[in-house]
């Protein structure tokens, strides 16, 4: 998504506002919410709504009460309440959608310990903040080098500056629990600031990361994600995916969100399968189930003393088959019934054009009468023709 201050370059290819998810309009942002009642008045007696949306680094979004009455819009820089001191942030939404957007997020609307915006920001409070954003890729790899001085195992992921830099949130991962008490005393040290350390799981470091999938594009978790459901294995199995975990993990680690996609369609079109553990009954002995696929309703059957040839069968074929077999009936085999199929593809795709004879197309061509014409042809022109 762009905002209305990206250009393009002179080869049509997208040069961007270069104001690294700054921007005044904050279209260039992830997790943008349009405001679709901008343009639209307030009944007559109906005060504004006195919530809004403010979003900090890495599209990390709260809300706060505007006791003040101040005309914001979207794209303001404010000063916030936190405590201790106050934080800088950028207003993504006003007005009666930020009242749907707290229903949504469970935050109530009614509370008064609601923390509230003190003022539009200054150029003083802007030019702290933004000092203090300089500085955080070089705190990060100070507060690694020490992490690593004392053996935690804890990966430092993220640091993120309060607006008036009094303040930082150290962002980690960690497969157990750390004791990190010697380390703040030294980071304390270091950089002369509050310390606050706050765990995040796997995936939420790789939406504050960033990142491009295996697919090309980029994190669906940095870019429209907001909620992490759980990924199961079984959610590959339904797909009759290949259980490689190097395919199936995303650059978290965890099994790629993506295999949640498509499970309900996969459901809904298994609930027409039989159990693929029930094996059928012929006379030429027990046949298995070897392979399926799904969206085309086909079955892939194999005897127990042969699992070179499989033959192919419809899901209705297979009931047909099941059905017999619970009545303690037989069938003979299971080519006859693969062979009934390929008969129907055969009378399907064998005159897709309508045309069953050869057409003058197909003739196969006479090289001799063709000479022979062409001689004719040049004992008729006139002697005195050039």
């Amino acid at each position: 998504m762009g905002c209305s201050s990206c250009s393009t370059s002179k080869g049509k290819q997208p040069r961007g506002c270069k104001n690294n998810g700054t921007c005044g309009s904050d279209g260039c942002n992830k997790l943008t919410v349009f405001d679709w009642l901008s343009n639209m008045s307030l009944p007559s007696g109906q005060k504004p709504f006195d919530c809004i949306e403010v979003r900090f680094k890495n599209s990390r979004k709260e809300f706060f009460r505007n006791t003040e009455n101040l005309s914001l819009s979207i794209g303001d820089v404010v000063a916030t309440e936190v405590s201790p001191g106050h934080d800088v942030g950028i207003v993504t939404l006003t007005g009666e959608l930020v009242k749907v957007q707290m229903k949504r997020k469970k935050v109530d609307w009614k509370d008064e310990n609601l923390p509230k915006i003190y003022r539009k920001a200054t150029q003083k409070d802007i030019d702290i903040w933004q000092a203090s954003r300089n500085k955080e890729a070089e705190v990060q790899k100070r507060s690694r080098e020490l992490a690593i001085a004392l053996n935690l195992e804890m990966k430092i992921s993220d640091v993120e500056y309060q607006g008036d830099g009094s303040k930082a949130t150290f962002y980690y991962t960690a497969e157990d629990r750390v004791d990190f008490r010697q380390l703040i005393k030294d980071m304390a040290r270091a950089f002369s600031i509050r310390i606050e350390m706050r765990q995040i799981g796997y995936r939420q470091e790789a939406s504050r990361l960033g990142g491009i999938g295996s697919c090309g594009r980029e994190l669906c978790c940095s870019t429209w994600l907001t909620d992490f459901r759980s990924v199961n294995t079984s959610s590959a199995r339904y797909q009759h995916l290949s259980l490689n975990p190097q395919k199936l993990a995303g650059q978290c680690g965890k099994l790629k969100c993506c295999l949640n996609y498509e499970l309900d369609a996969y459901l809904d079109a298994l609930q027409d399968f039989p159990d693929q553990e029930i094996k059928l009954k012929t006379e030429k002995g027990l046949a298995g189930c070897q392979k399926v696929d799904i969206f085309k309703g086909l079955m892939w059957y194999a005897y127990d003393d042969d699992f070179v040839n499989w033959h192919k069968l419809t899901i209705h074929q297979v009931h047909e088959i099941i059905e017999l077999n619970k009545k303690k009936q037989k069938v003979t085999s299971l080519e006859e019934y693969s062979h009934e199929l390929a008969e129907e593809n055969k009378k399907e795709f064998e005159n897709v054009v309508g045309q069953d004879s050869l057409t003058r197309f197909d003739k196969p061509k006479n090289k001799r009468s063709r000479n022979k014409k062409h001689k004719n042809r040049n004992k008729r022109k006139p002697k005195n023709a050039q």
